[in-house]
């Protein structure tokens, strides 16, 4: 079960409502383990008393000092994680079914990259992102079901393979630590979002993998555009083309596990949920193999979409829902996770589901030889 994106656009814990209900619907399927594909926090987004939503409606959120303005210290950051922790759906989940986290933007601020110097007035304390990153790492690390035996350099490391018996292989992605600053995405050079080092041990452990199923937890999207301002916040850059950029990290990888089966991608970020499948006939690029990335979110914040999809790695668009209207808020039930299913004989049932259980979309893949 996956999925991304609590607490984001000021909609928190609405005591009226039951609180992170969507929490409790996923909890309820019995899960043997979630994967949180980032934003685990929203640090840069202060959370109000009321909110009045579009149709006059008053949302009334749980406050505590903490989440009244932007994070600007260690002490703001772990108290971001603590809001979360007073919603009874969440906590009882947390404490029922382990967690595979992961980070994503939000947990420091938004869109953001190494060296970044944040120019919003509103952050009146500190504006170098190193700093805040720093913070929100620990505070992240804290309050996360995370080994600190990942890396010998500072036992800090997030990306991380974690397998679960004979059909499946976990990889959980960084595409924050390592990323290149965002620019349109147009460079005829390679630029990083996932890293060097990462994208190397990311190919070495696909191809020494013996399950069935390689599961890639990004926390951000392939072939979706994700603007940021006039530049790009993911992969995709708005042009068909090859690969440029950040696209060229992405290429070498597909080329590197082009023999390897059954490799399917799991993300969250955007906001509506949605199946893509990526093929070389519909490519600029076209020396890979066909695969599938199925997108889910958000499970506590403003919904959106859908966005515009880039065409260089040949997505289709099986599948999508979206909000009513831009950032809608949880009450409209328009909240999504994913559940994915194994059976015995190695054949995986995806389904893409609504904050109430409802079963939106369903794709059956059998094992690939």
């Amino acid at each position: 079960m996956w999925t991304g994106d609590t607490a984001g656009q000021g909609w928190g814990i609405n005591p009226e409502l039951g609180g992170y209900t969507a929490y409790r619907t996923m909890h309820e399927t019995r899960p043997d383990f979630f994967v949180h594909c980032g934003d685990t926090i929203y640090a840069d987004g202060p959370i109000e008393a009321r909110v009045t939503e579009p149709d006059g409606q008053v949302w009334r959120n749980l406050v505590i000092p903490e989440v009244e303005e932007r994070a600007q210290s260690l002490a703001e950051f772990r108290g971001r994680h603590r809001y979360n922790h007073l919603d009874d759906n969440l906590r009882a989940m947390s404490a029922d079914v382990p967690v595979l986290a992961q980070w994503d933007d939000h947990e420091t601020t938004n869109n953001w990259y190494p060296g970044e110097i944040l120019t919003d007035p509103a952050y009146d304390r500190e504006q170098r992102v190193d700093v805040l990153a720093r913070w929100a790492k620990q505070a992240w690390w804290e309050w996360q079901p995370i080994s600190n035996g990942q890396d010998r350099r500072d036992g800090q490391r997030i990306h991380r393979k974690v397998s679960r018996g004979r059909h499946l292989d976990v990889f959980c992605l960084d595409m924050r630590t390592y990323k290149d600053p965002n620019t349109a995405g147009l460079e005829g050079h390679r630029t990083s979002l996932i890293g060097d080092e990462q994208v190397r041990w990311l190919a070495a452990e696909l191809k020494a993998s013996k399950a069935t199923w390689k599961v890639i937890s990004a926390d951000l999207p392939i072939g979706i555009v994700v603007p940021d301002g006039d530049a790009q916040e993911s992969l995709a850059n708005r042009d068909p083309g090859a690969p440029l950029g950040k696209e060229i990290e992405l290429a070498w990888l597909l080329r590197e596990i082009k023999d390897v089966p059954g490799v399917v991608w799991i993300t969250a970020d955007v906001h509506y949920c949605a199946a893509h499948h990526y093929s070389p006939e519909r490519a600029a690029f076209t020396d890979f193999r066909p695969f599938w990335e199925f997108v889910a979110g958000p499970i506590n914040a403003g919904t959106f979409g859908p966005n515009e999809m880039d065409a260089t790695f040949g997505p289709r668009v099986d599948f999508v829902k979206s909000a009513d209207y831009p950032n809608q808020s949880p009450r409209g039930g328009n909240q999504f996770f994913g559940h994915a299913d194994i059976a015995d004989d190695g054949t995986l049932t995806v389904t893409l589901r609504d904050a109430r259980g409802g079963v939106l979309y369903t794709r059956e893949l059998s094992p690939e030889r």
